[in-house]
């Protein structure tokens, strides 16, 4: 026990400085004045807020979230277009996760700065105008990249009084009841571009993505008009944004050179009739649903100097939101689970020990004595359960997964996967997921081993087929839904024929070197006790000890390990929020693996107690439904139940099912292994005849 306080206090030793060191990913890039700094674009994507809020703090209507992005370059978008379209190189990982980017006309040149730069003029068609203000209406947001960094609008931490970037800016902004407003809560006073990004205070009750409330002015967000008598106020107006004032802070090396820290726009709606004036009309710019809308599309260039290092320059981007809450989390649930493991251990060692030293006992009427508890099963508990070749593929395969992300996570602790390289982490993990196959199909193989399965060559072929390819069609169903709205997250055919044949080169090879070599050494065949002929008939167990209770109570404490983790996971994944904290994640992860590892033991102990020998399936569900099961509910409550469309509806839930499934896997291979690992450590400390 003393060990493991030791490890979960150095574990969260780690953590301040875990939260925002990496090791920058590509090599800096230094400027004279005069050179170009290219600008890239990439995808449009959505973003999460809360409801629409009036005046008093009353909830004007729902809100709608859409989980799917859009091209920069999208036709009905109608984005000012290079003369020669190049698209971007991109990691595997990043084209899996939606990034499209593309070169841009923009010109910027370092240190030459420019005002109303007039970009082009484009024609948006009443049905493409359309298309766009759903869009603004659902808060999507432009993602620019200069030099590497996200463009991004300044966001104020009033906690820590600092300023912090949130990467992206608004596709427009929103009229709520006549107070012009932009996206993010953020007031628009003047239609002049202004000097200065606007900050955006962040409050006590901020977290992640809430926007403050202030007097001046109502939170925008997607509604439904339903009360006749608030259609005047609650009315809202889209305003298409057209002007881009770019901010690039560089760092001064000397003797000439400089280098890109920071970048920063502030967007602007501006109506006007020539294309070379950025002076304010008074009006911003509505698209009309009813005929076409010219556009004049412009943007200025300001340098600002700053003291930032080049191997510094994303600790802005990587801001941890409200650290007390996670580590007062950390810190609670970790003091359970010593408390718990520490009760569960002591309890389990000294019945273990009362029960071994009366089970080992010489006793002259030994004959005579009836056989009780746990050793009244010894010739049944290894027993091959039902469905022994599946249950031993799902065992490597949730083995396979587990080494991936423990792997994942360590690589990022020691700031191994930079956020500079985009893509990066998901393509380690696919990586990392192709190498396991080794240690996945020798675990299956073993474990089949184990249960004295005769087709093993089935089991081969199984544990490198069966999990990946149900994924692979899971994604492969999905992507469809995703081509069906034009989805720039499609993944592209080639890409996904290319995950094939990578998966067929490399991991097929290295799971049977893995089958075959666990099939020659490894001796889990050599059971403590023989299993007798006849089955021995179960007795009537607790309504708490049958499988779903049992499941259901055990996945508590698992789940509470990662749940506040889980809502930065969701808000990375789905709302491109940048997740950068897995020194807490690192620990929720070992607090997962203790705490399903010590429920599945104990529950597996009192099952045995009660002479149920069949804990096989038992030890895999009960490690892993219960905690799959929370974390798919908690899924379903993170939306609030406001998707928007079935096309967002069909990606979210088929998703969360699949990250859940992939879960239980996880945890249900620590609870097996952990069973199998209790089940013959006790059996082989007994004497049986």
């Amino acid at each position: 026990m003393r060990t493991l306080v030791t490890c979960l206090l150095a574990a969260a030793g780690l953590l301040s400085s875990a939260d925002a060191f990496y090791l920058p990913g590509v090599a800096p890039t230094t400027y004279h004045k005069g050179d170009d700094i290219p600008l890239l674009v990439n995808h449009l994507t959505p973003t999460m807020y809360f409801q629409h809020k009036g005046e008093n703090n009353e909830d004007l209507g729902d809100k709608e979230s859409f989980l799917y992005s859009y091209d920069y370059y999208y036709d009905k978008l109608h984005f000012c277009r290079p003369e020669t379209l190049e698209k971007q190189r991109e990691s595997l990982g990043s084209i899996i996760f939606g990034d499209r980017i593309y070169n841009s006309p923009f010109q910027i040149q370092m240190l030459e700065e420019k005002e109303c730069v007039p970009l082009c003029t484009q024609t948006i068609p009443a049905e493409d105008a359309k298309f766009v203000n759903k869009l603004i209406y659902n808060g999507f947001f432009q993602n620019w990249l200069v030099d590497g960094l996200p463009a991004a609008r300044v966001s104020h931490d009033e906690r820590t009084k600092t300023d912090f970037y949130t990467p992206g800016f608004e596709l427009g902004l929103v009229d709520v009841g006549g107070s012009k407003l932009r996206m993010n809560g953020q007031d628009q006073n003047s239609n002049e571009p202004e000097s200065q990004p606007h900050t955006n205070p962040v409050s006590e009750g901020d977290y992640l993505e809430e926007p403050p409330l202030e007097k001046s002015h109502k939170l925008m967000k997607r509604k439904n008009v339903v009360d006749v008598d608030k259609m005047v106020k609650q009315i809202e107006t889209p305003y298409f944004v057209n002007h881009f004032d770019i901010q690039i802070e560089y760092h001064d090396r000397g003797n000439g050179d400089y280098r890109v820290v920071g970048v920063t726009v502030n967007p602007a709606s501006i109506k006007r009739s020539s294309s070379d004036s950025c002076a304010a009309t008074g009006e911003l710019l509505e698209l009309s649903e009813e005929k076409e809308t010219e556009v004049n599309f412009s943007y200025s260039v300001r340098f600002k100097s700053s003291p930032t290092a080049w191997a510094t320059r994303w600790d802005k981007y990587l801001h941890v939101y409200d650290p007390k809450i996670q580590w007062f989390s950390l810190v609670n649930f970790s003091l359970v689970v010593i408390l718990l493991s520490s009760v569960m251990i002591h309890s389990l060692y000294r019945t273990l020990r009362d029960d071994l030293s009366r089970y080992n006992q010489l006793n002259l009427d030994d004959d005579f004595q009836e056989e009780t508890g746990w050793k009244l099963v010894h010739g049944d508990v290894f027993r091959t359960p039902s469905r022994s070749l599946l249950l031993s593929v799902l065992v490597g395969s949730g083995a396979q997964l587990f080494l991936m992300a423990a792997c994942t996570i360590a690589f990022a602790l020691f700031g191994l996967l930079s956020p500079s390289s985009r893509g990066s982490l998901a393509t380690v993990m696919f990586i990392l997921y192709a190498l396991f196959g080794l240690f996945g199909s020798y675990t299956s193989m073993a474990t089949y081993k184990f249960f004295g399965g005769q087709y093993w060559k089935v089991n081969m072929l199984l544990t490198p087929l069966l999990v990946p390819g149900f994924i692979f069609c899971v994604m492969l169903a999905l992507n469809f839904f995703l081509i069906f709205v034009e989805s720039a997250g499609a993944i592209p055919f080639g890409t996904m024929c290319a995950m094939v044949a990578l998966w067929f080169i490399f991991s097929l090879p290295l799971a049977a070197v893995g089958s075959f070599v666990a099939r020659k050494k490894c001796h889990w065949d050599e059971h403590p006790t023989k299993t007798k002929q006849i089955p021995r008939q179960i007795p009537f167990q607790p309504w708490y000890l049958k499988t779903i209770p049992a499941s259901l109570i055990a996945g508590i404490f698992p789940f509470g390990s990662i749940a506040v983790e889980l809502y930065f996971i969701y808000s990375s994944l789905w709302f491109n929020k940048i997740f950068y904290m897995f020194g807490f994640l690192f620990v929720s992860f070992l607090l997962l693996t203790l705490t399903t590892s010590l429920m599945t033991v104990m529950l597996t102990y009192y099952s045995l107690c009660l002479e149920n020998w069949k804990w096989q399936w038992r030890g895999f569900w009960i490690g892993g439904t219960g905690c799959a099961a929370y974390i798919f509910v908690h899924s379903i409550i993170f939306t609030q139940f406001k998707l928007g469309g079935l096309t967002t509806i069909v990606l979210y839930l088929g998703y969360s099912l699949l990250i859940s499934l992939l879960s239980c896997l996880i945890t249900g291979t620590i609870g097996f292994l952990s069973s199998l690992w209790f089940v013959r450590r006790i059996y082989s400390s007994i004497k049986v005849d």
